[in-house]
């Protein structure tokens, strides 16, 4: 058996940029487990495998891989930083027991490490904080230990001091023992030397040793007590008090070094060891019934109990589809049989992995509180729950937020098109924020997605992780057309041929509907004028009618036709003849009607910091929205308006600039409403030159 308590599940987490890749490699490196250390400003970062990101510099999927320290098992995952991939932070965090925040010591609490930071506080998850990069000019630990109380309303602990700062940073005080880890100049994580601390910083760490112990000791009252009689605590039993607050979350820890300079490392990773929580000492995952209501139930971290397994992340490769999983409960052995309770259906465990990046090692089973790849899973997505077929349980799904940018795309050619209908299913698997609709009145392929990064590398992946050339088209908006007025007409259709003729009249009228009434038909004929025969032939030719409106080719909506009148001829009429008769009145009648152009209305939330609210609003309303409300809140405020869907292209890049980036939005559809005539005219015309081209 394995001993959970020597296991850390931890995730790294923080802004574009903040140097989590570089953290990473540096403990992978000091445990052991890579020998040459890759740097991300060269590609060749371990965890950062995918060519995607090997160019850009940036993280796009959360990595896993596993290490030693100092007797425990450290399972680490190295999550993205920009805006457009939280989902896989947020995945990430889900299923980790601890994170390492990283900050930049120089950019301080950036905007996307407060949206992190947020996921972390939902998610509930124990966090050490690493600030890093203080090798850099304009770097300041005290400045950003500030921001993260201010900003991210957090209390970190400062558990080490800096000695130097931007290019004389030489190390760290460990205000625990009062002693100081200096490195020397080679750039060798291994070669630093304990000493005492710097004499011009005796009075600095005194003072910052006091509140530590202040803050620890309030775990526990007998401390307390001695403590306030002058009694000070050992260092075993501050270890104690700090693992136990954080563990509840009433501080984070706080560090600090150079990742790239390989100074201050190791006392992260003992921080990890000493202070975040093994898989036992987290709040067991909430058991789920199938409507999603708690049962009341928890998924207790035990080998010995029944298997309850989370599948939170399906990656592909060159091996197949690889099921990342975390093991919540009970063991899973090669070739047992798990029931996948979202599908209801069983499949069979055909290889266990575990992950080192994109290396592997071949495994017989694990248990309770690992994370581990599964290979050949045939129907398990993102947030299936795998379990024992005897004791079915689901845990607590994940939820994704809604796209907000959509753009069409289209094969190049007949071999692309059945290639990229591959190509999609494999990557909406893998990330759920991804969606692929086909637009029924284009019949087009939209891609949508959270922001136009994000599309950007999907068309990157197809192109060439899957080998599908493909047109991307821009952003298109589905216009709808209706009518005004009440009109009342009359339609012959008489077509004399050798042998019998067709022939058809009606008389009718076409009235604008109620807003979401579709089209509606009645017939008030009487006296057999038209026979009852031939009614739904009138129907049926205006309904097929209205897929075209008659200003620009869009779908027509809400109107009402009445047929009240008409002849017929006893050889010649058929259903045939009224369908085409009433096809011929309806574009005969509907440019008489007052046609008018409809554009859909989203509904938009935004989210600002307060400096921003006025930029924000004042460009909604150049975007002709209508602002509804503001909620102010404690990091910002929230608007909410309605805003044409034409006015917001490009809208999440001009939002990120108005407010350096820590501006969010989401927009759903709510209604149709007419166009201005301006906007109408110039989709008019537009129709028109594409009919002209055609």
């Amino acid at each position: 058996m394995t001993d959970l308590s020597k296991y850390r599940n931890i995730g790294i987490f923080a802004h574009v940029d903040a140097g989590k890749t570089t953290t990473t490699e540096r403990i992978l490196k000091l445990t052991g487990k890579i020998h040459k250390t890759g740097e991300v400003h060269d590609g060749a970062a371990t965890t950062d495998f995918m060519e995607q990101e090997q160019e850009r510099g940036i993280t796009i999927q959360s990595a896993a891989t596993s290490c030693e320290w100092d007797g425990h098992r450290l399972n680490i995952i190295d999550t993205p930083g920009h805006v457009d991939f939280t989902i896989e932070v947020y995945r990430s965090l889900k299923v980790l027991d601890g994170g390492v925040g990283v900050f930049c010591g120089s950019g301080g609490v950036e905007p996307q490490s407060e949206t992190n930071w947020r996921y972390a506080n939902e998610s509930e998850v124990a966090r050490i904080i690493f600030v890093n990069k203080l090798d850099r000019m304009g770097a300041d630990f005290y400045r950003v230990v500030k921001q993260v109380e201010d900003v991210l309303g957090a209390n970190p602990l400062v558990m080490v001091l800096p000695i130097g700062i931007e290019e004389n940073f030489v190390g760290i005080v460990d205000l625990l023992t009062r002693k100081a880890w200096v490195w020397d100049a080679s750039g060798d994580p291994e070669k630093y030397e304990l000493q005492d601390p710097p004499e011009d910083m005796v009075d600095l760490v005194e003072e910052w040793r006091e509140k530590l112990i202040e803050t620890a000791v309030e775990q526990d009252d007998d401390l307390m007590e001695a403590y306030l009689e002058g009694e000070e605590p050992s260092i075993e039993d501050l270890k104690r008090c700090i693992r136990k607050g954080t563990i509840a979350l009433d501080f984070f820890p706080t560090y600090c070094g150079s990742a790239f300079k390989n100074k201050g490392v190791q006392p992260v990773l003992n921080a990890v060891v000493d202070f975040l929580p093994n898989p036992t000492e987290v709040k067991p995952q909430p058991e789920v019934d199938l409507e999603g209501n708690e049962t009341g139930e928890y998924a207790i971290v035990d080998p010995d109990y029944p298997l309850r397994a989370l599948a939170f992340k399906i990656m592909d490769d060159r091996f197949g589809a690889l099921t990342f999983t975390r093991i919540y409960s009970g063991t899973l052995k090669k070739g047992d049989t798990v029931l996948n309770t979202y599908t209801g259906k069983t499949e069979r465990i055909g290889r266990i992995v575990e992950m080192h990046a994109d290396s592997r090692e071949e495994l017989d089973s694990a248990q309770a509180g690992d994370i581990v790849a599964l290979i050949g899973m045939k129907n398990v997505q993102t947030g299936h729950t795998l379990c024992d077929p005897k004791k079915p349980a689901t845990l607590e799904p994940m939820v994704f937020p809604d796209p907000v940018i959509s753009i069409a795309v289209a094969p190049k050619d007949k071999a692309a098109s059945e290639k990229m209908g591959v190509a999609l299913g494999k990557m909406i698997q893998e990330d759920p924020s991804f969606r692929v609709e086909t637009d029924e009145d284009s019949g087009e392929t939209i891609l949508k997605g959270m922001g136009e990064l994000h599309l950007d590398i999907k068309i990157d992946i197809l192109k060439r992780t899957h080998g599908v050339e493909v047109e991307v088209g821009k952003p298109q908006v589905a216009y709808r057309e209706t009518i005004t007025k009440r009109t009342e007409d009359s339609y012959t259709h008489k077509k004399q041929t050798g042998g019998s003729g067709q022939f058809a009249k009606i008389d009718y009228i076409i009235e604008p509907g109620e807003p979401g009434s579709g089209f509606e038909f009645e017939s008030i004929v009487t006296g057999g004028n038209v026979p009852r025969e031939f009614w739904p032939a009138v129907q049926k030719g205006f309904a097929t009618s209205m897929e075209k409106g008659v200003l620009a080719g869009y779908p027509c909506l809400d109107f009402k036709v009445t047929l009240v009148d008409g002849a017929f001829h006893a050889v010649d009429s058929s259903a045939v003849a009224y369908e085409l008769a009433a096809r011929a009145a309806y574009r005969q009648t509907m440019p008489k009607a007052g046609p008018q152009l409809m554009e859909p209305i989203m509904k938009v939330d935004v989210f600002t910091p307060d400096d921003n609210v006025g930029d924000v609003i004042g460009d909604l309303n150049r975007r002709r929205g209508m602002i509804k409300s503001q909620e102010p809140g404690a990091t910002g405020v929230r608007i909410k308006a309605e805003c044409p869907l034409s006015e917001m292209f490009g809208y999440i890049g001009d939002l990120r600039t108005m407010t350096s980036g820590r501006g969010q939005f989401s927009m759903e559809f709510e209604h149709y409403m007419p166009c201005p005539k301006n906007v109408a005219e110039q989709v008019i015309k537009e129709a028109q030159e594409r009919e002209a081209n055609k």
